[in-house]
């Protein structure tokens, strides 16, 4: 079963130096870190200490409050340390690889409701899930509503999911049967138009035509079915679904390797790489980084929602790109933010650039001031849900719990207004204000 849907507003951000489709290079890491930040709602103490062994599937964390829910290592080898941060805040677990370890974990695949939540809890897979409302690992008790599936990225030079799904028929299918157990509504799996990801047993497929941010679940789940006030559904991407599967059917062993693009106009060869998951930048993108003088900002993801990082850091959460572009701040520009360069990229019509079809290599300037918020309606531009976005982020600032509400805070997460942030003429951190106001909301009404 399948249905079609079409979202107009967005923007698709078109960059230099995306990754070809070609056969993943396979690249082996002394060290991989799990960073506990990535999982939003999850309050982490460890279940390993330094010199411990461990393999993959054997649990680094547990949640403080629901000690079911386990973060899992992705690799064999021996815990290498606990880092720590200010106030002792647990920043990563980091663990050396030994490749002679072939042991990994077991599991059984689950037949019922419990089982299901059992072993997604005990087995790492429930905390690479998201609960709307507030974007965070799904709480322990929570049984969603509804589970939506987005079998694409619509992030600039995003991977190709064809590409990485290509072969995982049997592990999709695995993981809508086993999301369907822990569910009395449905399980929806989003692709778009033209993919050739086939229509997967148990699941209602949703064809979607639409610019960013259409690839995002909740954008998705927004205009499929709402969530409510007092509702709870769950989001996930197609990769998320396969890992369910293959843990269920063949346990842990390769389970968590991910394959990464390699991006961003500054990488000398935008490619495919294998790695496990939390493996580190500087093995991702050895010689590879372009030696052009400027300074580089290496993030972890894409350029509208990755984590900036040196290349002393770590893949990070989801794992599934890389993304290299120029800094900025060693830029000295003729009438700076106000250049009227073509080679700038802009969503304005004031600015040449905005009228040329090719492929542009931005850089990571503000571009101009913070100043106070400008009631435009260009937000709505670029986020196809039916809120007010603008007046959402002034009740968030205000704290304005009962606006928040009305406005429709439930239904969105960080993610979405990542487009409004990069067109936004206030230059607000809109990501950063709806987490926070995300955090909030859920401390007040816990």
């Amino acid at each position: 079963m399948s249905r079609k849907l079409t979202l107009k507003n967005g923007l698709d951000l078109e960059l230099e130096g995306a990754a070809p489709v070609a056969k993943p290079k396979k690249i082996a890491v002394a060290t991989v870190a799990i960073v506990p930040d990535d999982f939003p709602g999850f309050t982490p103490k460890p279940e390993v200490a330094e010199g411990d062994k461990v393999f993959p599937g054997t649990p680094l964390f547990h949640d403080k409050w629901a000690d079911q829910v386990k973060i899992v290592s992705p690799v064999g080898g021996t815990v290498k340390g606990i880092v720590r941060g200010a106030r002792r805040k647990i920043e990563r677990i980091e663990v050396d690889v030994d490749t002679a370890s072939t042991a990994s974990a077991t599991a059984t695949a689950p037949k019922t409701r419990e089982q299901a939540l059992d072993f997604l809890k005990a087995q790492g897979l429930w905390a690479m899930m998201r609960q709307r409302p507030y974007d965070i690992v799904p709480e322990a008790n929570a049984i969603p509503r509804d589970i939506f599936i987005t079998a694409f990225d619509s992030n600039p030079l995003a991977p190709n999911f064809d590409f990485l799904l290509e072969g995982h028929a049997m592990y999709l299918a695995e993981g809508v049967r086993i999301l369907k157990l822990i569910t009395d509504g449905r399980v929806y799996v989003s692709r778009r138009i033209g993919q050739s990801v086939a229509n997967i047993p148990g699941a209602e497929m949703v064809d979607i035509d639409g610019a960013h941010p259409s690839g995002n679940p909740g954008v998705q789940a927004a205009n499929i079915a709402p969530v409510n006030k007092g509702e709870v559904i769950f989001t996930l991407d197609a990769l998320t679904l396969s890992r369910i599967g293959v843990v269920a059917l063949t346990g842990h062993d390769g389970a968590w390797m991910s394959t990464v693009a390699v991006t961003g106009s500054e990488v000398r060869i935008p490619e495919y790489v294998d790695v496990p998951i939390g493996a580190p930048l500087s093995a991702i993108l050895h010689n590879n980084i372009k030696e052009d003088s400027v300074h580089h900002r290496v993030i972890s993801g894409n350029v509208f929602t990755g984590k900036k990082e040196s290349l002393e850091g770590y893949l990070r959460y989801p794992y599934t790109q890389v993304t290299v572009i120029p800094e900025g701040d060693d830029v000295a520009e003729f009438m700076g933010w106000a250049s009227m360069s073509p080679a700038k990229s802009s969503v304005s019509r004031s600015f040449p650039g905005h009228f040329f079809s090719r492929r542009l290599s931005p850089d990571a300037r503000l571009m101009g001031g913070r100043r106070a918020m400008i009631m435009s309606g260009e937000y709505d531009k670029v986020i196809p849900m039916d809120i007010l976005p603008e007046y959402l982020i002034k009740a968030i600032i205000a704290r304005d719990i009962d606006k928040m509400e009305a406005l429709g805070i439930y239904e969105v997460a960080p993610e979405d207004f990542a487009a409004a942030e990069y067109v936004d003429t206030s230059k607000l951190p809109l990501q950063q204000i709806v987490r926070d106001g995300l955090d909030y909301l859920r401390k007040e009404l816990s």
